[in-house]
Formats: structure tokens, C-alpha cells, sequence
């Protein structure tokens, strides 16, 4: 694989491939590990990149205790891998969970009833069950509901939108890894190459 040989080039190829991981379910980089500032982590689908404003948005239930966690300033940090390219992307930023505005109420207008589906949990994310459990009410379980039925979903969704203040790029090779740190700023970014 031949990768661009300046950080400029790298930049714009990783914000490249970033939009492409969010808009196509076949990119590996589509669902990336998040982990939030308790340490732990999990995967979740990279809804959304903005190079512009240097942001990722994920989807989550409003109950769970990432988007508590997060609130309205946590620290983030989200890993892509994609073994084909031996491309590795490890982003730290500020995190913002918010259940309620226009880019909630955007996204979740965006968001297909199968997406939603999950939202309609009657219970919260990590309640403990005597039973194996989806969580869903019966008459959700197993299908896809309608979009109407969907709305009651709802009040159970948030967006959580990263910043990205670091991005540290690595590529795998045999014949020599190559690395670059990216940090942002507030004159914006700056790349600098650093030993793998």
C-alpha cells in the first residue's frame, strides 16, 4: 500500500478516510473503540465526521453511563484499526453527550427504524436481569418497528460528538513502521513526525 509521504497528505487522507468510514458499514473503520475517562471501553459506530469543526459523532442511549460520564465535557479517546491497510488511528478529544437540540433531534430524524430499534428499551443499558434479555419490549422484539413506533424511542437517545484534540497516526510495515502525531490547537493543527 503507498501512502502519502508528507503530514499534510497524511491529514487529508485519514479525514478522507474517516468520512468514508462513517458514510459505508463495510470500512473497518466504521466501528472503532471508544473509551471513556473510568477506562472502560467498547465498540459503537462512527456515525459521523466533520473535518472541519475536527469532531466524530456517535450514537448511544441516554441512560447509559458513557453518556453520564461524557456529559458536557468528558475526555474520549476513540481507536480504528484497519488490518488491510496496517493503518492504525488513536484520537483523543473532548466528548459531549447531549439528548436534546437540533443536532440530536437531526440525528435522530436521519436515524432508520432499525437504528432506533435499540432506544426502546424499557430499562437502562447494564441493568442487571434474572434472564437473558434484549431489553426491548415484547412487541419490538424480533422485528424492525415503524418509524411511528419508533418515535417512542426518543427520549432514550444522545449524541455524543468528540473534538478532537490529538490524532496519532501509525502505519505497520515490514520494511519500517511510520508515525505521525497531529495535535490541534487554537491557531488549529499541527503534524510532526515521531519514532513508531
Amino acid at each position: 500500500m503507498t501512502l502519502p509521504d508528507n503530514l499534510d497528505a497524511i491529514a487529508a487522507d485519514l479525514w478522507a478516510r474517516l468520512a468514508d468510514a462513517a458514510a459505508s458499514g463495510r470500512s473497518a473503520w466504521h466501528t472503532p473503540v471508544v473509551g471513556t475517562a473510568d477506562g472502560d471501553v467498547r465498540v459503537m459506530v462512527l456515525r459521523h465526521t466533520d473535518p472541519a469543526a475536527a469532531s466524530l459523532r456517535f450514537h448511544t442511549d441516554a441512560r447509559s453511563p458513557k453518556a453520564a460520564l461524557i456529559g458536557g465535557g468528558g475526555p474520549v479517546s476513540v481507536l480504528f484499526y484497519d488490518a488491510a491497510t496496517k493503518l492504525q488511528l488513536r484520537c483523543a478529544g473532548i466528548g459531549k453527550a447531549v439528548s436534546t437540540g437540533a443536532p440530536a433531534d437531526a440525528a435522530w430524524a436521519a436515524s432508520a427504524a432499525s437504528s432506533r430499534r435499540c432506544y426502546l428499551a424499557q430499562l437502562a443499558p447494564g441493568t442487571i436481569s434474572e434472564t437473558p434479555t434484549s431489553g426491548l419490549p415484547a412487541a419490538a422484539e424480533g422485528r424492525v418497528p415503524t418509524l411511528a413506533e419508533s418515535e417512542a424511542g426518543r427520549a432514550n437517545f444522545a449524541v455524543i460528538t468528540v473534538a478532537l484534540t490529538r490524532i496519532d497516526w501509525l502505519h505497520l510495515a515490514h520494511n519500517g513502521h511510520r508515525r505521525a502525531l497531529f495535535e490541534h490547537s487554537g491557531d488549529g493543527w499541527a503534524g510532526r513526525w515521531v519514532v513508531p
